[in-house]
């Protein structure tokens, strides 16, 4: 068995790929939500949907999308994973008796929101990833060309105030996740000095609060538009 693979299969290893691929998927979460952003233009998705198109005829932006699809599926397995091994490591009396003065809530039920986030992902994809790559979109014509109009197939998305909480609560799920996972991440690459410690994880709390915050407002705003 090389290096390579005694340490990927280590629990220090796992917890590494859980850092690396989180702190990925965060990164990815600020360039996603500054995309986003511009349904919220006011130009009826003329920018959203230029946006749109050269992101999906961007060879780097596809390749950075499977490393994306890749890294959810790593995020999820170790997730699982290293959940499995703390249950068998940790007696049940200690987890009852001292979890909650010992750890946050989030960091207790990382696997709960962890699953309920994966499950908003399947659904998001679904409605927007698949329908833009393989499902039938009208077009919008402006000065710079013919694109496809996925705007619309947005706005009618939250047009339903059913998906529109849907994905508000979604959102309060990410947060959780993200208060636990962003200073977790920093921590387990070593990063862990008090004099750093504490700033990381107030940035952190402030990146957990911020960035679902600007994810929930957009359908927020695009539903209360149509009405």
């Amino acid at each position: 068995m090389s290096w390579v693979t005694k340490t990927l299969s280590s629990t220090l290893g796992r917890k590494l790929i859980m850092a690396l691929t989180g702190l990925f998927l965060i990164l990815f979460l600020v360039v996603h939500l500054a995309g986003n952003l511009q349904l919220l233009a006011g130009d009826g998705g003329r920018l959203f949907n230029i946006y749109a198109e050269s992101m999906a005829s961007n060879p780097l932006i596809r390749v950075v999308s499977i490393l994306n699809f890749v890294f959810i599926a790593l995020h999820v397995v170790y997730s699982i994973i290293l959940t499995k091994y703390n249950k068998q490591a940790r007696p049940v009396g200690y987890a009852v008796s001292g979890a909650s003065s010992n750890s946050s809530w989030a960091s207790r039920n990382m696997g709960v929101l962890g699953t309920i986030l994966l499950i908003f992902i399947l659904v998001h994809l679904r409605g927007f990833w698949y329908e833009f790559k393989f499902g039938s979109i009208p077009t919008a014509t402006y000065e710079e060309g013919t694109f496809k109009d996925v705007y619309t197939i947005v706005s009618s998305a939250y047009s339903n105030v059913i998906y529109v909480l849907f994905y508000v609560v979604s959102m309060g799920f990410l947060a959780f996740h993200l208060s636990h996972g962003f200073a977790s991440a920093f921590q387990t690459l070593g990063l862990n000095h008090k004099k750093y410690s504490p700033l990381i994880k107030k940035v952190g709390i402030g990146f957990s609060i911020l960035i679902p915050l600007l994810f929930a407002l957009i359908p927020v705003v695009m539903f209360l538009q149509g009405m």
